[in-house]
C-alpha cells in the first residue's frame, strides 16, 4: 500500500527531460540557475564527478574542482529544478565507485585517464 504511494510521489518528483548518461570519473559542465533578488541567471560549474548516491528522486552526485588553489565540492540532486543542462566534457576511466582519494592529491597525480565512450545521439524531433 505505502509502496504504491511512494512510487507515485517518486514519479512526480522526477525530471521530465532526460539528462545525459554520466558516471563517476567523468568531467561535467553543469548549467545552474542562480537567483539574485528578483533576477535569475545561469552560472556554469565544471568539475569531476567523485560520487553518486541514492536512487530515484533522491539521487545526488558530487562534483569536485580546484578553484584558486582550494578544492571545492558541490552536491547536486539529479532532479533539481535549478539544473538547466549537464554536458559531459570527457569520460574518465576509473575503477572505484567513489573518488574521495582525489581530495588528497593535486597537480598531475589528480588526473584521471580518459575513456573512449560513445555518447548516445538524441533522436531528432
Amino acid at each position: 500500500m505505502n509502496t504504491k504511494i511512494l512510487e507515485k510521489i517518486d514519479q512526480e518528483q522526477k525530471r521530465k527531460e532526460a539528462l545525459p548518461e554520466f558516471r563517476v570519473g567523468d568531467s561535467l559542465r553543469i548549467h545552474v540557475k542562480i537567483k539574485e533578488g528578483d533576477k535569475e541567471r545561469v552560472q556554469l560549474y565544471s568539475g569531476t564527478v567523485i560520487a553518486r548516491d541514492g536512487e530515484g528522486s533522491n539521487e545526488t552526485f558530487t562534483v569536485r574542482r580546484v578553484s584558486y588553489g582550494e578544492g571545492v565540492e558541490r552536491i547536486f540532486p539529479i532532479n533539481a529544478p535549478s539544473i538547466v543542462k549537464i554536458e559531459v566534457e570527457k569520460s574518465g576511466r576509473v575503477r572505484r565507485a567513489k573518488l574521495y582519494y582525489l581530495r588528497d592529491r593535486s597537480g598531475k597525480t589528480s588526473r584521471i585517464a580518459e575513456e573512449e565512450r560513445e555518447q548516445p545521439v538524441a533522436p531528432k524531433a
